[in-house]
């Protein structure tokens, strides 16, 4: 029986997957054409995957030899004396236990001292005793850095300058994480360089291997039906697509949670919304190691400079041609959407905001034990205005302590708030964020019982912060159906009181009623 593989490269016997081959177009046109080429993705996108089965088919075909060779092992080697023949190492084992045409006759005696140009020799003399060009694709080639990488494609783009007189490699793949452009910037630092604007500027093309669409989601869950006669729900497979934005792990990890874990495959029983919005809640609690590897890089600095203003809702401080946008783009932590820059997925969203304010939670959790629903219930719905007095008196006693402790200082203010709202709503309800660099906010959206809250977070920079708030809360407003909002706004100052921030006042704003929050 298949099953939704969450772990390691799929198999076609083992799993349901995507037909590889269609994920990427144009790949075997390049090959043929003798070019090297990119191909990056985000951690767990399905490229080892789609490696293989390219290597599959390519030795299939009978043109050409193909080896898939992972450099996962060698991260962290800088100094190319250790690094170079490790690689070659590392060609030599893969071709044994593939028991490859003419593998014993690599590298039968190389010269690792002479680590500047061994790889180089030993690929040309190999590719002179075959019957057939050699393709080779490297995953994981994002793994190198410092002096191994600039050295190892130093020697794979002399072999490419050199192919009309001396036989060499004819096609190659560098494949990772990141794109080239990062590699350029992982080597710039030092003195180091190949002398050129890029460290491999003989690459043709870069692909980036994309998220499923919708259709390709309904096509993998079909195949599950078909096997056991189990539906997915129209509207499960919408929150699919909608919550995951088709990052193949989570597409994957939603099914099997459901199926597996929920329903203890019980086929007789459908997947429905419900069931799919409990099991994203619970992946995203869980924090599995896909999520967990992840949110590792939040503490990169390179990182917090592009998220930050993703959570505040501005993007001033950084170019979105900046080498650490791209880093962050090439992670999947984040997308651009008509030039707004975004969480990848709102499920991505939702694991940052916990992940920068889960210490603050556990403190509100001990120091607070009544900020929970039921405190702020009356006729029951949440009476919001009490809930804010709250937070006001929260914020006053807590906030300059807190702020000195965050990474993230221009967002403390957001993740203080998001921290305090998750922390009443643990009992029942749930919060919707909004996050999106370039416009001036952060949306936020406490739902319980099927009555919604929408809250407006501004900082105040002049003095036209309320009237850009009102109009952006009122609209944000209209998105949920609600005739009554809330808009908090920090004032950052220090020359301004406590007394004179704080302060709760009703404001009626384009038919609707908004409640300004002084902070």
């Amino acid at each position: 029986m298949k099953y939704f593989n969450i772990a390691g490269p799929c198999d076609r016997a083992r799993h349901y997957m995507i037909e590889p081959s269609t994920r990427i177009k144009g790949v075997e046109r390049l090959i043929d054409m003798e070019q090297y080429f990119v191909i990056h993705a985000a951690r767990q996108s399905g490229k080892t995957t789609y490696l293989n089965d390219l290597t599959d088919r390519l030795n299939a075909a009978g043109q050409y030899y193909a080896i898939y060779c992972s450099l996962e092992s060698l991260q962290g080697i800088t100094d190319p004396r250790e690094g170079i023949p490790e690689i070659v190492t590392k060609i030599k084992n893969t071709l044994k236990k593939l028991n490859f045409p003419y593998a014993t006759e690599f590298a039968k005696n190389p010269d690792l001292d002479n680590f500047t140009d061994v790889l180089n020799m030993e690929l040309t003399l190999f590719c002179k005793i075959l019957d057939k060009p050699l393709v080779i694709l490297f995953d994981e080639a994002d793994c190198l850095s410092d002096d191994t990488l600039i050295t190892f494609l130093r020697q794979l783009r002399d072999g490419y300058n050199s192919r009309s007189r001396i036989p060499f490699v004819h096609s190659i793949a560098l494949v990772g994480m990141r794109n080239i452009r990062d590699y350029k910037a992982k080597i710039r630092p030092d003195s180091a360089s190949l002398g050129s604007a890029s460290p491999f500027n003989i690459v043709t093309k870069t692909y980036m291997l994309k998220n499923f669409t919708k259709d390709e989601i309904r096509s993998l869950y079909q195949q599950h039906t078909d096997d056991t006669g189990q539906q997915f729900d129209e509207a499960a497979i919408d929150t699919v697509y909608e919550q995951t934005q088709g990052q193949p792990w989570l597409v994957n990890a939603i099914a099997c949670e459901v199926i597996t874990e929920m329903l203890d495959y019980d086929y007789s029983k459908p997947v429905t919304k419900e069931l799919v919005e409990e099991a994203i809640q619970t992946i995203i609690l869980r924090r599995d190691t896909h999520i967990d590897s992840l949110l590792e890089r939040l503490k990169e600095e390179r990182v917090r400079k592009v998220i930050e203003p993703v959570i505040i809702g501005g993007i001033e401080q950084v170019s979105v041609l900046s080498d650490d946008y791209q880093y962050v783009i090439d992670l999947g932590l984040i997308r651009n959407e008509k030039h707004i820059t975004i969480p990848a997925n709102p499920i991505y969203a939702e694991v940052i905001a916990r992940t920068l304010s889960a210490d603050d939670q556990k403190y509100i959790t001990t120091e607070t034990p009544d900020f929970e629903i039921p405190r702020y219930l009356k006729n029951g719905r949440i009476d919001m205005d009490f809930l804010m007095l709250d937070f006001q008196q929260f914020w006053r006693n807590n906030s300059e302590i807190w702020e000195q402790r965050f990474d993230y200082l221009e967002a403390a203010p957001h993740l203080i708030m998001m921290a305090f709202l998750q922390r009443v709503v643990n009992g029942g309800g749930q919060i919707h964020r909004d996050m999106a660099a370039g416009t001036g906010r952060l949306d936020l959206c406490l739902v319980y019982e099927n009555e919604k809250y929408p809250i407006e977070l501004k900082i105040r920079y002049d003095t036209k912060t309320l009237e850009k708030g009102l109009v952006q809360t009122a609209r944000y407003m209209g998105l949920y159906g609600c005739s009554k909002g809330w808009l908090a706004i920090f004032d950052r100052r220090k020359t301004v009181e406590w007394d004179s921030k704080l302060f709760l006042r009703n404001e009626t704003f384009d038919g609707k009623e908004i409640t300004v929050v002084g902070l």
